[in-house]
């Protein structure tokens, strides 16, 4: 019996295919590679390319693989990109989850980690987010992730189908040197290009009520987000009983600036910041209660900041 990981030729999909290999689950990978690698994927694992969109690749799959249950992955996670391409958004991220539940049903599959997202949640009016807080999505992509999790509701109670989805928020380094975020709009990536093109990355704001200046967020290290989908259907399998929802966060965050002091460490390029105005709608802080997931999932923060920094920069040398 295997999982099945939808996206598991992409940055968080393939770290976590290798999480479920390491606790001794077999996988099973689908992925279109339109933002996945191929080569991510370890040559051992049965791996289809296709759509999730493809209702006979996913029957074809299903028919041909035991699956135990599926860790959901694949969507188009641009949150700033989704605004101009909000229709291709829900296409991929809520036709796409009620084509896999569907092809799910009819395999007799009763089990799913879905990856969610922070974006429920908009911008937090709240220092501390918990599964309680709001959820007031700002994006097409915060909206067809919440979406994701009322269809996994909805189809709990229509026909039984255990199910759990995990927020979190930034997700960042490498659990191994072939393993990278190759992202066009996600922070580190960015901020290694610039300073690779000997470019000043920038800060906006610095007079925010933090203790430096600088606005607070959630960073967590990719290798322990992998570990919780596992700790995530170990449980299910286990017939133990998870949440709706968990978040995966640090409880305490990072600044600004305490990500660029460490980028200096991390890369040895020393620069100072550019400071800039601040941007419209960013909250001065935004860090999640991550106790629900530690209670159920034994989550906790295994990396340091610089742990994070050195581990994301290593892969991005070995890649050159």
């Amino acid at each position: 019996m295997s999982w099945l990981v939808t996206g598991g030729a992409g940055y968080i999909g393939s770290h976590v295919v290798r999480a479920l290999l390491s606790a001794d689950l077999d996988v099973v990978v689908i992925d279109d590679l339109s933002s996945g690698h191929r080569e991510f994927v370890p040559a051992d694992v049965p791996f289809v390319d296709a759509s999730i969109l493809d209702a006979k690749a996913l029957d074809a799959l299903f028919d041909r693989h035991e699956i135990d249950g599926v860790v959901h992955l694949a969507g188009y996670k641009y949150a700033g990109e989704s605004v101009k391409r909000p229709l291709h958004t829900y296409d991929q991220n809520v036709t796409g989850t009620v084509a896999l539940l569907a092809a799910m049903e009819r395999a007799g599959v009763t089990r799913i980690v879905f990856s969610s997202s922070a974006g429920v949640y908009g911008t937090p009016t709240v220092e501390l987010v918990t599964e309680a807080t709001a959820t007031t999505p700002e994006s097409p992509y915060g909206e067809t992730k919440l979406i994701g999790e009322w269809l996994l509701a909805d189809q709990g109670r229509a026909t039984g189908l255990v199910h759990t989805s995990l927020r979190y928020f930034n997700v960042v380094g490498s659990g191994s040197v072939e393993l990278r975020d190759t992202s066009p709009h996600n922070l580190f990536p960015l901020v290694f290009r610039a300073l690779e093109a000997g470019r000043v990355p920038k800060i906006f704001g610095d007079d925010y009520p933090t203790p430096d200046g600088t606005c607070v967020r959630d960073y967590v290290h990719v290798a322990d987000v992998a570990a919780a989908h596992v700790a995530a259907a170990r449980r299910m399998l286990a017939g133990e009983a998870v949440e709706p929802v968990y978040n995966l966060g640090s409880g305490e965050g990072s600044s600004v600036k305490e990500i660029m002091d460490a980028m200096v460490r991390g890369t040895g390029i020393r620069f100072d910041p550019e400071i800039a105005p601040r941007r419209p709608g960013d909250p001065a802080r935004t860090v999640a209660d991550g106790a629900l997931a530690a209670r159920d999932l034994g989550w906790a923060m295994t990396h340091t900041l610089d742990e994070m920094v050195s581990s994301a920069w290593e892969a991005v040398r070995w890649a050159r």
